[in-house]
């Protein structure tokens, strides 16, 4: 985060730095549904296109580490991630419109979308996977 008089973040990544946390559920593929406890952690650089995230969710029988890079540019964001309880990574995609950011994972075995909307102190996060062990996960999270 920028600390020079004048230096104002511009791009859409400007609201996140900071601690958020909140709840959300998890939908397994067979229809259940477990809830969980989610911790995130964002850094922001370049004025707000760029953004290191930090994503941790725990259930009773479901635990997801999320660690990425995101950058900005024309419109669209690209970036790298990791999962380590899945011992994943890869590459993700997708477009930035006003408070909402849609991105793709395509994964040999499925495609993952995220769409994630900020407004103010709160953030709502939805991850799809059809078709996977973990078709969906809802999140509401709150700046701390």
């Amino acid at each position: 985060m920028s600390t020079f008089p004048g230096d104002t973040q511009q791009g859409p990544f400007a609201s996140f730095p900071g601690s958020w946390s909140g709840n959300g559920t998890v939908k397994l593929a067979s229809g259940s549904r477990e809830q969980i406890k989610c911790r995130a952690s964002y850094d922001t650089l370049s004025g707000g296109t760029s953004l290191n995230i930090a994503l941790r969710c725990a259930g009773d029988s479901y635990n997801y580490d999320f660690k990425g890079t995101a950058n900005y540019a024309d419109g669209r964001i690209s970036g790298d991630w990791s999962e380590s309880s899945k011992s994943a990574s890869g590459r993700f995609n997708g477009v930035v419109n006003g408070d909402e950011i849609a991105a793709r994972i395509d994964l040999p075995s499925a495609t993952v979308t995220l769409n994630l909307i900020t407004r103010g102190e709160r953030q709502s996060i939805s991850i799809r996977s059809p078709g996977s062990e973990i078709s969906e996960v809802e999140m509401a999270l709150r700046r701390r």
